[in-house]
């Protein structure tokens, strides 16, 4: 059940890169599928070539963004369909990430890793790897979360909401919107790059139904916990993230014939549910409440705005002295 924890929060990682694209950019991009596998096809054949593990990460993530700013490009500038972009894109690196490893498959067992120090001290599955990869969650997570709150970040959520009053706004919709799916793309990759360490190989079919796990994991994530402010919504994400992971590892644990060849019907099944799920009455109920709360916040912090600026305004500096 551990094991399952530390894959949730891995993979946690490219449930933010759905979520920046399918709620903040409101962009269905397919490209996932492939750049998961890009990430760790990247820095797998750069630690075996040499690289630190931390410059090939990094390497696997400026991969990931440059898969993702093509199927940018592909939308903005070649006006071809977002389902459509994201799918050449997915489809092209399929032989890319082919090219880059050599093979179908890399083996990195007797390569050192970021992960290797918690490999040889066997804290794998363990509450020391969890909080290891909660720490590392946390770090992308205020990362995000800050970054939505930039301009940059303020122009992305614009191009999502409605492209035609941002560019009244004079904001460039086709450069936040490649930049989003670079952004997106990165995190995936990381999360790709980082699987494969923990792994021990990188394969070219383990980014296959990437797309179905992210949705999963944001939808489940926000029925539950809701989805505003952006710090609620990220938080929800990465929660939905390790329960969607507990949730399998529970089901495949049940002796209900479930084979692990049954996944993908699983998730398909938790997919349905947690878009079922907001539709019940308890749901709606729980929902409404945090609408109410965060209204009441919203009018007590204008009242406090209001009370302080009438005390200062009303409190004038003295006047009279000696000069």
């Amino acid at each position: 059940m551990l094991a399952a924890v530390d894959l949730g929060l891995i993979y946690a990682l490219m449930a933010l890169g759905v979520f920046l694209t399918f709620r903040i950019l409101n962009f269905a991009d397919l490209t996932v599928d492939g750049s998961l596998v890009t990430g760790a096809a990247v820095s797998a054949s750069a630690i075996l070539a040499g690289w630190s593990p931390l410059a090939s990460t990094a390497l696997g993530f400026v991969a990931g963004c440059a898969a993702g700013a093509i199927t940018g490009v592909l939308n903005t500038f070649g006006k071809v369909n977002p389902l459509l972009a994201g799918i050449l894109t997915q489809i092209s690196l399929y032989s890319i990430n082919l090219r880059i490893m050599g093979k179908a498959n890399l083996s990195l067992l007797r390569a050192p890793t970021l992960l290797s120090g918690m490999h040889d001290a066997q804290w794998f599955a363990t509450w020391k790897s969890i909080a290891v990869f909660a720490v590392m969650v946390a770090i992308f997570g205020v990362a995000l979360t800050w970054f939505l709150t930039t301009n940059l970040g303020l122009g992305i959520q614009a191009a999502g909401n409605n492209v035609q009053m941002a560019r009244a706004q004079g904001v460039h919709t086709s450069g936040m919107v490649i930049l989003g799916l670079a952004l997106s793309n990165g995190l995936v990759a990381v999360s790709g790059a980082l699987l494969a360490q923990y792994q021990g190989f990188a394969d070219i079919s383990m980014g296959i139904g990437t797309i179905v796990v992210g949705l999963a994991s944001v939808i489940i994530g926000q029925a539950i916990f809701g989805s505003r402010p952006i710090w609620r919504a990220v938080l929800a994400v990465v929660a939905g993230s390790v329960i969607y992971r507990v949730v399998i590892q529970l089901a495949l644990g049940l002796n209900i014939g479930l084979q692990p060849t049954d996944m993908k019907i699983i998730s398909a099944v938790l997919v349905i549910a947690a878009l079922l799920l907001p539709k019940l009455a308890v749901f709606q109920q729980m929902a409404r409440n945090r609408r109410e709360k965060e209204m009441a916040k919203q009018v007590l912090a204008a009242d406090m705005a209001a009370v302080e600026k009438t005390v200062h305004g009303d409190a004038s500096p003295a006047t009279g002295g000696i000069e």
